[in-house]
């Protein structure tokens, strides 16, 4: 049966869905934002330093879940400007060993939540215990 939880460090979902639905085999972390993160303001409109935060933040999330980003499957990116790839690419390749990155999508999404520059949602294994 699946779990559906809202982590208590981010505020609730202001749309109707949960931070985090957890099977037997998966996690799965919906979109996240610095928008979503407090200490997200102060960098809003970076793209380098909000892929970091997020990345960060997700990282947590997994861990909290006995996980981690080499469980992470599949990731799915919005870039309000899809002219910045390279600089997201250049921060998110550090969060994954070299070689074995997951698949990935990412689309140019211009009206993020908040007016953040960078959305990030990703598919992990769960580590059974």
């Amino acid at each position: 049966m699946p779990q559906f939880n809202n982590d208590p460090t981010l505020p609730k979902p202001s749309f109707p869905g949960s931070h985090m639905v957890i099977d037997d085999h998966y996690v799965f972390i919906s979109g996240l934002t610095v928008a979503d993160i407090s200490n997200g303001q102060a960098v809003r409109g970076n793209v380098k330093e909000e892929t970091q935060l997020v990345m960060h933040e997700l990282k947590r999330m997994l861990q909290q879940e006995g996980g981690s980003l080499a469980d992470v499957l599949r990731v799915d990116i919005h870039l309000a400007d899809l002219k910045q790839i390279n600089a997201l690419d250049s921060i998110y390749a550090e969060f994954f060993e070299p070689g074995r990155y997951p698949a990935r999508t990412c689309t140019e999404s211009p009206h993020l939540c908040g007016g953040s520059a960078v959305e990030i949602t990703l598919m992990a294994t769960r580590q059974r215990d």
